[in-house]
Parts: C-alpha cells; structure tokens; sequence
C-alpha cells in the first residue's frame, strides 16, 4: 500500500514536471477567476483589470519569467487579423441589431442613467483586462502544449463566466469565444478580439439605450 502510494505520487510529481508552464497557466487562470468573484478590489472595472490583467503580467514576468508579447501582448499579424475584425464587426452589427429586439436583453442592458463616455472607459479597462485573460494569458500560455486545441480550452471558463446573464447571450458565447480564440491565434493578438468585444458590447447596449432609454 506504501509502495504504491510513492509511486502514484511520484507519477504525479513527474505530471506537474511535464506539464509545468500549462499547470501554472491554468492554476493562476483559475485562481484568479475565483478571487475576483469571491474577493473582489474595489469596483468590478478595477477589480477585472487587476484579477485579469495586471495579475496575469505579474505570473508571465515573475513566475513564469518569459516576455508578455510571447502571450499576445503584441500588435501581432495586423494583416491577419485586420480582415478579421473588420469582417466580424460588420456581421456582428447586423446580428446585434436584430437581437436587440429580444425583450430579455433589453431587460437585462436597459440603464436608466447611460453615459455613453462613461460605459466606454468602463468596457475599455474591463475589456482590455478579460480579453488578455482567455485570449492571451489563457489561450498562448497552453498553446506550446495544445496548439489549436487551445482555442477550444478557453472557450469554457469564458462560457461559464457569462453564467447568469440573458441565455441568448451565454450559449452565443460559445460561437463568439471560439471566433476570438481562432482570430487571436492567427493574428498572434489578444488585441483583435478586444476590439471586436469592445464593439460588440458598445454597439448593442448603446442602440438598445438609445432607442428605449
């Protein structure tokens, strides 16, 4: 019974040495997840931008000593991803314009006191910060390992951290965070998809306070 628990467990030692830069990945991703529902500083944009931003640099820099352009941080292949957003942002427009009839969303995006300026810098820190979570930090720190899979692997803690909001909008974060995924990794970027979510969310809750505010 000894015997065989020092195997087991030298087996899983060697598992966290092979997997070292994806266990630190993942582990600081998660953790930094739940510490910002649970724990959060200050307001939800500060605290996004430090548990999802500032954090994660800290991690790239520190722990895992390697350059935060390795992890998107970079402007990338604006060749690439330029066609990208600009084509997304198009469809996206014409998509959010008709889902912006959808009663629960309007419910949901509906502020009595919208200030454009004010929800621009908002999204722009939350933003900015979350999109280099799933799509830089999350998404090139597993890439070594993964490839292409990493796409797909960080669709699911962006899925689930759209949990509670209008039900459209968390199943199309399914679509969405795999076409984030695939147009930062061949874009080399965190930075495409944060336009593209900068857009998406700017151009749907400003026409649905516009038109009902």
């Amino acid at each position: 019974m000894i015997s065989l628990f020092k195997e087991e467990l030298s087996g899983l030692g060697q598992f966290l040495r092979r997997n070292g830069r994806e266990t630190v990945v993942v582990a600081f991703a998660t953790l930094f997840l739940v510490l910002n529902r649970y724990h959060p500083i200050g307001s939800e944009r500060v605290s996004t931008f430090l548990y999802y931003g500032v954090f994660p640099l800290l991690v790239i820099v520190l722990v895992l000593r390697k350059s935060p352009i390795k992890f998107g941080l970079g402007i990338g292949s604006p060749r690439i991803w330029g066609f990208y957003v600009g084509v997304i942002c198009v469809i996206a427009a014409i998509i959010l314009y008709a889902s912006s009839f959808d009663t629960a969303l309007q419910s949901y995006y509906l502020k009595g006191d919208f200030r454009f300026l004010d929800y621009l810098w908002s999204q722009c820190l939350i933003l900015s910060a979350s999109e280099f979570m799933y799509r830089g930090f999350l998404l090139f720190g597993l890439k070594e390992k993964f490839g292409e899979g990493s796409i797909l692997i960080q669709v699911v803690p962006f899925v689930l951290m759209h949990l509670g909001k209008p039900e459209l909008e968390t199943v199309s974060t399914i679509l969405t965070g795999i076409l984030f995924g695939w147009v930062a990794y061949r874009g080399r970027s965190f930075w495409p998809a944060f336009i593209i979510h900068l857009f998406i969310n700017l151009f749907f809750v400003g026409i649905i306070n516009w038109r009902y505010g």
